[in-house]
Order: structure tokens, then sequence, then C-alpha cells
């Protein structure tokens, strides 16, 4: 079964890691600082109330403060590059390929963090409804978990192999 702490480990590729850790770095640097100075210049007009400008900008702020300490969040828990063992056991950093019982055509996704990106691949993190049941399933396991729409779905694992990239 998955410890507690591989459930809030984000799984990333280095490239991932580095693109995420320069958009924190951009947005804590230069977006910020561009939003203060249009607060500034905003506020210097005068009456706030009805000031659009002075209230988009501080909108916007506050966007970037969410993403901001999104972002630390996910690189604080970040497992970075490293490459799962391939002895068939689904866990975070693994190219997923599973069919619903019953079904014989098979889809294959990367279980990871969302903001890595793969264009032939879709992307489920660990903690989605269907990326928490199989973390631990060993292929040929058929493991059930509750849809989104409250609809019980099984899944048999295919096969689980490291994703390289």
């Amino acid at each position: 079964m998955t410890q507690a702490g591989e459930q809030n480990t984000v799984w990333l590729t280095q490239e991932a890691y580095d693109k995420l850790n320069a958009e924190l770095e951009e947005l804590k640097g230069p977006i910020r600082q561009e939003i203060v100075d249009r607060i500034s210049a905003a506020r210097d007009e005068g009456d706030l109330k009805e000031n659009g400008g002075y209230h988009a900008a501080r909108e916007e702020q506050g966007k970037v403060e969410g993403r901001i300490l999104q972002l630390q969040d996910m690189l604080r828990r970040a497992e970075v590059g490293e490459t799962p063992e391939d002895d068939g056991t689904v866990s975070p950093g693994m190219k997923v390929t599973y069919r619903f019982v019953g079904d014989d055509d098979t889809e294959t996704f990367l279980l990871g963090a969302r903001e890595i990106e793969d264009d032939t691949l879709d992307v489920y993190s660990p903690q989605s409804p269907l990326g928490s049941a199989i973390v631990g399933a060993k292929v040929g396991d058929v493991v059930g978990y509750d849809a989104p729409n409250g609809k019980r779905l099984e899944v048999e694992i295919v096969e689980a192999v490291p994703y390289t990239g």
C-alpha cells in the first residue's frame, strides 16, 4: 500500500521542475514588480473606487500571489526525475496502460504532476480518482474506484513501466 507521504509527493521530470522553478522566479521578480508598479501608478491617479486599472491590477496581483504559493508548495513536495523501479508496480513516474474490465481497448497515461507536458501521453495526478486507486497495484491487478460522476469503475492494470520522457 501507499505511504501517506507518497500521496503528497509530486513526481516531476527534471525538465518540468526546471520550467516550474523558472516560472516561480519570473513571478516573484519581474512580474510581481510590474504589478506593484501598476498598482502604485493607479493609486496616484486618485479615487480608488472608480479606478478600473487599480482594481484590475489588484485582481491580477491576487492571481499571481496564488500561483506563487501553488508553485512553492509543488516544488517543495517535488520528487525530481528519480525513475521508479521497473517491477510492474504502479507508482508516480510510471507510464501505465490499463483497460476497463469487460473492454478490450487499452489507454495509456503518465502518473505524475499535470505540469509535466507530454504531447503523446495524458498525465494523471496520483491524487486523481484513478491515480490514487491504482498506486501500489501490480500488472494484472483489477482495481475499483469511484469516478467523479459517482459511478463505480473497475480497471485492470495491463502494463506499468518507468517513464523515460
